[in-house]
């Protein structure tokens, strides 16, 4: 996600020298290309405003700090106004989440969730995520399909509710402020702590759509209320929110489609615009593809800067750490088999699209502008893989050229891409066994570099705040 108006950033930064100081120039210089990003992201123009004015009132005069060189400091600058723009504290470092979804928790009965939003914003995909994620923390969510005016919405919750394993409360007519009225009752009845209300959208905000909405939240007097937008539509979504806004007590906003062609205006625009948080953002058509937003991590991004927190958070709930532990024992002993390299490749399926979870690492954001990132690779890979026999994928060195062409048959790929697999596998097992021979990797040695590893990594998180005990690395404090 912003792809484009992170390397635009960039180059803005990469354009200011050397200098003492921050002269008014120099800033003046780097605001107009700002602006121009900005604009061009389709931010809304008073944001622009108010953000480069920000920008100037700090950098002008400022001193450089010593051994920290004027871009890296206006980078600073800006990143602190981003995280403000979006809802943050920029003194608060990023920290790895507790596990604990952000929302106003009824003290008594179900916690009602008010979906609202047009039609086309992704909003019933979004209720099913939600319900996906809160039941994956151990709550017992209810969707209810209150959406009766867009053909086959409620078929299509049902089938999300199925997928999931998400029971849903639908009706085959009724008015649907009474049909929510009665799914919050079967709620508190059948023991359910979330409700979820998937309500209708329209192509366009008018007051049908507005009464009927607004009499769903009287009679459900819900404790969340979320606008569901389309992040792709720009400034669009903010003049959608500010009329939602007006009608409705929005307690917040659910950003979709980040992961398409989004130019981050609406992300940049809508919490400025109308004082209302953005609350969660999906990040793809998965089921699991939605994320709490954290402002300072969005910043981040936004300025190339990679996401390193989330990467972590991301590799903690999708990668076991006993396999990842057996794995590279099995690399440093010489018996690392295709059938592990297979249980590698699914983990990082796991993980979601490369280019989600490659764009978290700092400085590859704009490596990966405009470049396609093929996870198909990976899926042929796997498929070689399974088209090998068992022994095959224990001793890869039988695979002769006849049973190379059998297994590219077998997998339906090509003998190239069999070849290119081995060709990894042996490559792997040449440089752990090289490491073996040189010492590299074992007795004292081995354990003293592992040391100094951990040394480092444990200094880089105390310095980006992120508490030892979240990694399981208490026992390193000292």
């Amino acid at each position: 996600m912003f792809e484009s108006l992170a390397q635009r950033m960039q180059s803005v930064f990469a354009r200011l020298g050397r200098r003492a100081t921050l002269s008014a120039d120099d800033v003046e210089e780097a605001l107009r290309e700002i602006r121009t990003a900005l604009l061009a992201a389709d931010v809304h123009l008073s944001v622009v405003r108010k953000l480069t004015d920000d920008i100037r009132a700090r950098a002008v005069g400022e001193k450089v700090i010593e051994q920290v060189r004027p871009d890296q400091q206006v980078v600073k600058i800006v990143y602190d106004e981003l995280v403000r723009l979006l809802g943050g504290d920029p003194s608060k470092p990023q920290q790895l989440s507790d596990g604990t979804i952000p929302l106003q928790w009824s003290a008594k009965g179900p916690t009602v969730i008010l979906m609202a939003g047009l039609q086309g914003s992704g909003k019933t995909t979004t209720c099913g995520k939600l319900a996906r994620m809160l039941k994956s923390k151990g709550r017992r969510p209810l969707l209810v399909a209150a959406d009766m005016q867009r053909p086959a919405a409620v078929e299509q919750l049902k089938v999300l509710g199925e997928s999931i394993g998400v029971p849903v409360h639908w009706e085959p007519s009724g008015r649907p402020p009474k049909i929510c009225e009665r799914a919050v009752k079967r709620a508190a009845d059948e023991g359910h702590d979330v409700v979820i209300l998937d309500t209708a959208g329209r192509l366009h905000v008018d007051r049908e759509l507005m009464d009927e909405v607004k009499d769903i939240a009287e009679r459900t007097s819900p404790h969340e209320v979320f606008l569901v937008l389309d992040s792709m539509t720009g400034q669009d979504a903010v003049n959608s929110a500010k009329a939602f806004d007006a009608s409705l007590p929005l307690s917040g906003v659910v950003l979709t489609k980040l992961d398409g062609d989004t130019r981050g205006g609406a992300a940049l625009s809508v919490r400025e615009v109308t004082g209302k948080p953005i609350r969660f953002v999906g990040t793809g058509e998965k089921s699991e593809a939605l994320e709490p937003f954290h402002a300072d991590r969005m910043a981040s991004r936004i300025l190339g800067m990679g996401d390193v927190v989330s990467l972590v958070e991301l590799a903690q709930e999708n990668i076991r750490k006993d396999e990842v532990e057996r794995a590279a024992e099995k690399l440093f002993t010489g018996t690392f088999t295709m059938d592990d390299m297979l249980a590698q490749f699914e983990q990082i399926e796991r993980m979601g699209p490369m280019k989600k979870w490659l764009g978290m690492i700092p400085g590859m954001s704009g490596a990966l502008e405009g470049q396609e990132i093929d996870d198909g690779h990976m899926k042929r890979a796997k498929a070689v893989i399974l088209s090998m026999t068992a022994e095959e994928r224990r001793k890869p060195d039988i695979l002769d050229a006849a049973r190379r062409r059998r297994v590219a048959r077998g997998s339906g790929t090509t003998l190239d891409d069999v070849n290119r697999l081995v060709k990894g596998w042996k490559q792997m097992r040449q440089v752990m066994k090289q490491l073996r021979q040189d010492g590299g990797l074992s007795g004292r040695m081995m354990e003293s570099r592992m040391k100094k590893m951990k040394e480092q990594q444990i200094r880089e998180l105390r310095r980006r705040g992120v508490s030892l005990a979240d990694m399981g690395l208490e026992a390193e404090q000292n």
